[in-house]
């Protein structure tokens, strides 16, 4: 079970990162973008790390205050949730 755990992780972390990328590249090529929800929801459901990541490696959405502030206050709650996990052992 945590292998299944451990590479859901691993996949949706390089998702957030790509989507990242793939919006960036997007943007300064003024075509379709992709969600600003979609962006968001790929860093709640895991992808928190990949996400700022991507936001650090494309320089994408650094001007918005709410991905500066909010993907680093998930990947905060989701390492906070991760730890009360194992150290409970479930």
């Amino acid at each position: 079970m945590h292998n299944y755990i451990i590479l859901y992780i691993l996949l949706i972390n390089l998702i957030a990162f790509a989507l990242m990328g793939i919006d960036k590249r997007r943007a300064v090529r003024h075509t379709w973008r992709i969600s600003e929800k979609t962006l968001f929801l790929s860093a709640l459901f895991g992808g928190s790390l990949g996400a700022l990541l991507g936001m650090r490696a494309f320089r994408h959405k650094t001007r918005h205050w709410y991905f500066v502030y909010g993907i680093p206050a998930i990947l905060i709650l989701q390492l906070g949730l991760a730890f009360y996990l194992t150290s409970r052992n479930i």
